[in-house]
């Protein structure tokens, strides 16, 4: 079942059309190879893999290890890692990096379950809300979205949603 999500902003409606966790799941199995993010020692040190990032959509997965908690299941700290990723990859995909950078204003982070397995997200930004974006980074040099995303298990299983506000600047 597909649902509307992802990014709003500043006269935006509805994003395009979102994975449910278990069409996410089953487009990138547990088994699917990620590209491990290397741009921030943290990031690293977490494991946190880029499944994909083509303009206007990213997908990244946390392994559960080696991030386990007190009682097993996934640490708070690295969901909202996790839940930060796919605004970077999004703006790396689409926008000029030498003239603008993306940083995050505000995450808030719903936990729906224990995350006892590895966990994916997707993040969405509509073409849309891309050219909103790319036309004020043009003309004021800085820009404000927000992207909506579902944290799922490697079931399907929503575990965490999460909204961030981001920015993007000049250089």
């Amino acid at each position: 079942m597909s649902r509307q999500g992802g990014s709003t902003g500043s006269g935006s409606g509805t994003s395009r059309v979102r994975s449910s966790g278990r069409e996410l799941v089953k487009e990138f199995t547990p088994s699917a190879t990620g590209k491990p993010v290397k741009v921030f020692p943290f990031v690293e040190r977490i494991g946190l893999e880029e499944l994909l990032s083509v303009r206007g959509r990213a997908v990244v997965r946390l392994p559960l290890e080696p991030n386990v908690n007190h009682v097993g299941g996934m640490y708070a700290g690295a969901l909202c890692t996790l839940a930060e990723a796919p605004g970077g990859s999004l703006f790396l995909s689409a926008f000029d990096i030498k003239r603008f950078y993306p940083i995050v204003g505000e995450l808030c982070v719903r936990y729906v379950a224990p995350a006892t397995t590895s966990v994916l997200v997707e993040g969405l930004m509509r073409e849309e809300e891309i050219e909103r974006v790319t036309a004020e980074l043009e003309s004021t040099g800085k820009s404000k979205w927000e992207i909506e995303q579902e944290l799922v298990d490697e079931t399907g299983k929503v575990v965490a949603t999460s909204t961030a506000t981001y920015f993007g600047l000049s250089r």
